[in-house]
């Protein structure tokens, strides 16, 4: 049966004539807005369950948890982390029993992203699986490479994945990454065999074209 997920529409065709100018504005510029009570406690959460004796996987705006569960799954010897702004999603779509390598946390990720720089995180993996595109142009600094917090992001390292289903939100994603880490990152289509999110299965199953940006950041120091 065909899904009837709408494509993305937008009045922009290519990579916003502002990135430019947001990004360096941004990496001139850190970030500094105060830290919520609740993120700073979710973060402590996280420190205490994790023990930082694993490789740390963290799976932004996961959602139910799908790929959450799936990343434990298929990582034992990590710890998973998936964070979301709403609790209600959070409780929702687990089937079974959280595994042991694995832990579902409510937090805003500007402050949990900052907390876990400043306390010298270094992150394996790190997914982003299907952010809201925020179409508009004028919304370019709600997207995540537009934010403040991007280029303090970047510094968490180890392997960044994107996957989107607007091509122009994957190339600016790609373009954001060149621009702050000197490498060359490009935005490549995606075709899944096994979808790792429900939205991935979704917008596969409506027709949509898959992107995905992938980029080892490394272990900065």
């Amino acid at each position: 049966m065909q899904d009837n997920s709408r494509k993305v529409e937008s009045a922009q065709a290519g990579i916003h004539e502002r990135l430019p100018d947001v990004l360096g504005r941004h990496a001139a510029h850190p970030y500094r807005k105060p830290y919520a009570a609740f993120n700073v406690d979710a973060w402590q959460s996280v420190r205490a369950a994790w023990g930082g004796a694993s490789p740390l996987i963290l799976d932004t705006g996961c959602g139910v948890g799908v790929s959450t569960l799936r990343l434990a799954r298929e990582h034992p010897d990590h710890f998973v982390v998936g964070v979301d702004q709403s609790a209600d999603r959070l409780g929702r779509g687990k089937a079974g029993p959280v595994p042991d390598n694995a832990l579902f946390v409510r937090a805003d990720l500007v402050d949990l992203w900052r907390l876990m720089a400043g306390d010298g995180v270094r992150l394996a993996q790190h997914w982003m699986l299907y952010p809201n595109p925020w179409p508009k142009p004028q919304h370019l600094q709600r997207r995540w490479h537009g934010h403040p917090v991007f280029p303090l992001l970047l510094r968490l390292g180890g392997v960044l994945e994107l996957r989107s289903n607007w091509q122009v939100y994957a190339d600016e994603h790609a373009y954001a990454l060149q621009a702050l880490t000197g490498a060359a990152v490009r935005a490549e289509p995606w075709l899944p065999s096994d979808p790792l999110t429900a939205f991935e299965r979704k917008y596969l199953g409506s027709g949509h074209r898959l992107w995905r940006v992938r980029h080892d950041l490394g272990c900065p120091a």
